[in-house]
C-alpha cells in the first residue's frame, strides 16, 4: 500500500480553514464527529468521489479512485474541519510512516491553534 498526502485535500482544509470552518473539539471528539459510513454514502451519492477525495489526506493511488479504499485519513465532516480528525489523522500517519501526511497534519493542527489564516503554501517532504 503506497498511501500518498492528497495535495488537493490538504489545499481543501487550509481554505476550509481561512475560511474559518474548524471545529476546535478534542480528538476523542473525533469519534463521534467522523462520518457515518452512511453519511459517507449519502456524500458521495450526491457529491461523486472526486469531493469526497478533498476530504481526506491520504491517498492511495494503487487503488481504483471510485472507491472509498482509496482514500484515508478524513479530517472534517464534509462542512468543517475539525481538530480532533486532524489530530487523529496526524497520530496515525505517523504510527504507520505516513510522514508527509503526518506533517501536514501536524502543520494543519498549528494553523487551527494558532487560529491563523494561512498565507503561503504549506511545504511537505514527500515519503
Amino acid at each position: 500500500m503506497t498511501i500518498q498526502l492528497n495535495r488537493a485535500a490538504l489545499a481543501h482544509a487550509r481554505a476550509l480553514i481561512r475560511d474559518g470552518k474548524v471545529a476546535k473539539d478534542e480528538r476523542d471528539d473525533w469519534s463521534e464527529d467522523a462520518p457515518t459510513p452512511d453519511e459517507e454514502n449519502g456524500f458521495i451519492e450526491d457529491h461523486g468521489f472526486a469531493e469526497y477525495a478533498k476530504w481526506h489526506l491520504g491517498d492511495d493511488p494503487d487503488e481504483n479512485p471510485e472507491t472509498k479504499g482509496r482514500y484515508s485519513f478524513p479530517f472534517g465532516d464534509f462542512r468543517q474541519v475539525h481538530r480532533g480528525g486532524v489530530i487523529s489523522a496526524e497520530s496515525r500517519a505517523a504510527q504507520n510512516d505516513h510522514s508527509s501526511i503526518a506533517k501536514a497534519a501536524k502543520e494543519l493542527l498549528e494553523l487551527i491553534d494558532a487560529g491563523e489564516k494561512p498565507s503561503g503554501a504549506i511545504h511537505v517532504k514527500r515519503d
